[in-house]
C-alpha cells in the first residue's frame, strides 16, 4: 500500500506551484482576449483546442503504442468519450461564456466549489457517508462564496448579466464535478494518461463540431491578437501545467499538489488586479482564505481508507 504521506521536494514543490499559477492565468487570457479582440467564446475556445491537438494526440500514440497499454472495451470508450465531452467541452464553453460577465477573481471562486459537489456526487450516487469534517469543510467553503458574491455583486451592481455570468460558470463547476467524479471510476481500468488523452480528443472534437455549426469560417477573422491568445491558452494555460502537476504529483504525491494548488485563487486574484485592473475588496479576501481552507478540508483523510476506483477531487484546473 501506498504511503499516505510523501516528503514535499523542493523540485516538487516548485513544479507543483509554477503549474498552478500557469493555470490560473487562464481567466486572465481569456478576459484579455474578449477585451482586445472580436473573438466570441467559441472561436476563442476552438483555438486554444486547435493548438493543444497536436500533444493530445502525440500522448494518444504514445499510450496506445506503449507495451503495457490496456484495450478498452466499447462501454470504456463511451464512458471516456462522455466524461470527456462533459469535463472540457461543456465546461469548457460554459467557463468561456461566463467570463464574459464577470470578473476573474469571481470566476475562479465560483470554479473551486467543483470538489464538493464531487462529495455530493459521491454521497448520493455512490453512497460514500460525509464525514464530519467535511460537512465544516462544506460550511466554510460556501459561506467564502456568498461572502466574496454578495461583496462583488455590491461592486457590480450596474452589470445587467452578473447572474447570468455567475450561473454559466456555476454550471462549469457543476459539469467538472461529474468529470472528476466519472474520471475517477473509469481511469483504474484504463490508466490516467490514456484516459487524459482520449477524453481531452473526444472534448476537442466536440468544440470542433460546436465551432463548424455555429460560424462561417470565411467571415471568421482571426487577426494576429487572436492566434496569439489562442497559443497562450494551449500553451501557457493548459499543456504546460498540465505536464508540470503531472510531473508534480509523481514527485511529491497527489495530496501535496492539491495543498500547494490552493494557490490558484490567489493567484487569479492578484493577476486580475494587476492586469486587468480588478478591485480587491475585504470581502474578497476573506471568502477566498474560507474557500480554499474548505476545499483542501474536503478532501483530508480521504487518502486515507478511500475506496479502489475512487479519485480524491483535486483543486488544480477547471474548464
Amino acid at each position: 500500500m501506498a504511503p499516505t504521506k510523501q516528503a514535499v521536494s523542493l523540485v516538487g514543490f516548485l513544479v507543483t506551484l509554477l503549474g498552478a499559477i500557469l493555470f490560473s492565468t487562464k481567466a486572465i487570457i481569456v478576459k484579455l482576449a474578449f477585451g482586445h479582440t472580436h473573438a466570441d467564446a467559441v472561436t476563442l475556445l476552438a483555438l486554444r483546442m486547435m493548438f493543444s491537438l497536436p500533444f493530445y494526440l502525440a500522448a494518444a500514440f504514445l499510450v496506445s503504442t506503449h507495451k503495457s497499454n490496456v484495450r478498452m472495451t466499447g462501454r470504456e470508450w463511451l464512458l471516456v468519450t462522455a466524461i470527456g465531452l462533459l469535463g472540457y467541452y461543456f465546461s469548457s464553453l460554459f467557463d468561456f461564456l461566463g467570463l464574459q460577465y464577470i470578473s476573474a477573481g469571481l470566476e475562479r471562486l465560483i470554479l473551486f466549489l467543483y470538489p464538493s459537489f464531487a462529495v455530493f456526487i459521491n454521497a448520493v450516487y455512490f453512497r460514500q457517508r460525509i464525514s464530519g469534517i467535511q460537512r465544516v469543510a462544506l460550511l466554510l467553503t460556501y459561506l467564502g462564496i456568498a461572502l466574496a458574491y454578495f461583496g462583488e455583486l455590491s461592486i457590480d451592481s450596474q452589470n445587467p448579466n452578473f447572474y447570468l455570468g455567475s450561473g454559466l460558470v456555476f454550471l462549469c463547476a457543476v459539469t467538472y464535478s461529474v468529470y472528476i467524479v466519472g474520471s475517477g471510476r473509469v481511469i483504474p481500468r484504463v490508466g490516467a494518461n490514456k484516459f487524459t488523452a482520449y477524453a481531452m480528443l473526444a472534448a476537442t472534437a466536440g468544440v470542433f463540431v460546436h465551432f463548424l455549426l455555429t460560424h462561417d469560417i470565411r467571415q471568421v477573422e482571426l487577426g494576429r491578437g487572436m492566434w496569439v491568445y489562442g497559443l497562450l491558452l494551449a500553451i501557457l494555460a493548459t499543456v504546460l501545467p498540465s505536464f508540470l502537476i503531472s510531473q508534480g504529483m509523481k514527485k511529491i504525491g497527489s495530496n501535496n499538489v492539491a495543498i500547494i494548488s490552493g494557490i490558484g485563487p490567489v493567484s487569479t486574484i492578484l493577476q486580475a488586479h494587476y492586469v486587468l485592473g480588478e478591485k480587491i475588496f475585504t470581502e474578497q479576501i476573506v471568502g477566498t482564505l474560507l474557500v480554499v481552507v474548505g476545499v483542501l478540508l474536503i478532501g483530508w483523510k480521504r487518502d486515507k481508507g478511500k475506496e479502489a476506483g475512487e479519485q480524491k477531487p483535486t483543486a488544480v484546473e477547471v474548464g
